[in-house]
């Protein structure tokens, strides 16, 4: 079965959306369809390669690289907005909009020590981060 994922990368990581495009052009995996968008890259393929890339692409950033399912293949032309005439793609004002999160989402995670599922999977005791550590990391990125 074939999947689309969006890869997302934090406004604040290291990472660039052509770091994560280049990585996959080197991979292995060679039926993987790569499409870069200002937020991250939209990868297509089988589900197995798609889910190993994800866990190589994670290991870049575990606290700055975000993964989202998404319904359509790129160039879809249910969502491809060549064919429906222009203007913003449906989505990318809630991608937009979550991505101002980010920076404070990878910035707790960061601090947790917990950089996605693999990491909580390890834990054996699961902590609840600090209210005043995520107040103070709100107040720094909201100033």
């Amino acid at each position: 079965m074939r999947v689309t994922k969006y890869v997302i990368t934090s406004p604040v990581s290291e990472i660039l959306p052509s770091d994560i495009a280049m990585k996959i052009y080197g991979s292995k995996h060679k039926d993987v369809n790569v499409k870069e968008t200002c937020s991250g890259v939209m990868i297509n393929g089988e589900a197995e390669v798609i889910d190993s890339l994800v866990r190589e692409i994670r290991a870049m950033d575990p606290a700055g690289i975000f993964i989202k399912d998404r319904g359509f293949p790129p160039g879809d032309p249910r969502r491809c907005r060549g064919r429906r005439g222009g203007g913003a793609r449906p989505g990318f004002y809630m991608i937009e909009s979550e991505s101002k999160m980010l920076p404070m989402i990878s910035r707790a995670l960061a601090d947790k020590g917990e950089a996605g599922p693999e990491a909580v999977e390890e834990t054996t005791e699961k902590k609840p981060l600090k209210v005043k550590r995520l107040e103070e990391i709100v107040k720094e990125e909201l100033s």
